[in-house]
């Protein structure tokens, strides 16, 4: 029987991830933000044991007695409407986040290079809360719909507005923009929250990322929608460490352990008054997170979820 009619390869996608073992929990919780289905775990360590407690040890099949005791396998299977690169690239951001160095990412039936061609089939132009639309710039066949256009090239590695998180912080920043918002970015990637902000009408935005090809990416797109240096700077930092001023709304789209890094220094930078946006929190962080709002000063006056993702909404107590 085999299992092709679970994961018919023409359609689906199987990235298969290598880690050591010690590595499994963490890997198996990004993959879970990834998919929240499809996925199975190759785990050797404690084969023998296994098998003794319920046969004799020579029963092991030769073929498992040579994998490797050290190593796990996660499989992760991304369905045909969603964009593998996507996929792959959060995995990435991820691991880096989580300072796992020591892995490897095999993909079935598409290499990277295809992905990079098939970016077009995946992603659309589409509407955001009430008044953006957010439009590849291969895509010049849609309806405006009286909204504001965010033209986007959004590059391999970062947002296009299609994923939850992304998405909800774009409804958030539209209902506390207004022309005195003074934006900072932080973990910016395409540079997608800092130009809606300015397009919904914010004085100026200041996006930051860790990544230099993000930094480009980010600096293209803005040009790509009218904003200059003099509305829109992009800069490459940690965190907050090259960051002076202070703004009055304040956006943090990126993991849970980062942001609660960030909540000890984001009070400094942010106005009497102002506003804290965070997204990039899966639900199984939330009270970490919302301790660490706590214990920084902040409280929540709004928490938004889809998916399992939050997006919440703070002001200095």
């Amino acid at each position: 029987m085999g299992m092709t009619n679970a994961v018919e390869h023409d359609k689906w996608t199987e990235i298969k991830i290598h880690i050591p073992v010690k590595d499994i929990e963490v890997t198996q919780n990004i993959a879970n933000m990834v998919v929240p289905y499809g996925i199975y775990v190759e785990d050797y360590s404690s084969l023998e044991a296994e098998v003794d407690e319920i046969a004799h040890i020579d029963l092991i099949e030769e073929s498992l007695l040579k994998k490797s005791r050290n190593e796990a396998v996660i499989h992760i299977y991304i369905n045909p409407d969603e964009n593998p690169s996507e996929a792959l690239s959060f995995i990435t951001e991820r691991f880096q986040a989580e300072d796992i160095a020591d892995y490897s990412v095999e993909c079935g039936d598409c290499l990277t290079e295809d992905w990079q061609n098939n970016w077009k089939k995946y992603f659309h132009a589409m509407p955001i809360g009430k008044k953006l639309l957010i439009r590849p710039l291969w895509e010049n066949d849609f309806d405006s719909q009286g909204r504001k256009i965010l033209n986007i090239e959004p590059g391999l590695a970062f947002g296009t507005g299609s994923h939850p998180t992304t998405k909800l912080c774009l409804e958030t920043l539209e209902d506390y923009i207004n022309e005195d918002s003074l934006v900072l970015d932080i973990g910016c990637g395409s540079g997608i929250l800092s130009i809606a902000s300015l397009l919904l009408g914010a004085k100026s935005a200041l996006g930051v990322d860790i990544d230099s090809l993000a930094v480009k990416t980010a600096v293209g797109n803005a040009k790509e929608n009218g904003f200059g240096e003099d509305k829109a700077q992009f800069i490459q930092g940690n965190l907050s460490d090259k960051v002076s001023g202070k703004f009055n709304i304040i956006v943090a789209n990126i993991v849970a352990d980062i942001i609660m890094r960030f909540n000890c220094e984001v009070g400094s930078f942010l106005e009497d008054g102002g506003i804290y946006i965070t997204g990039g929190i899966i639900e199984n962080r939330e009270s970490d997170v919302l301790r660490s709002f706590d214990e920084n000063g902040f409280e929540v006056i709004e928490r938004r979820e889809e998916g399992g993702w939050l997006v919440f909404v703070l002001k200095k107590k």
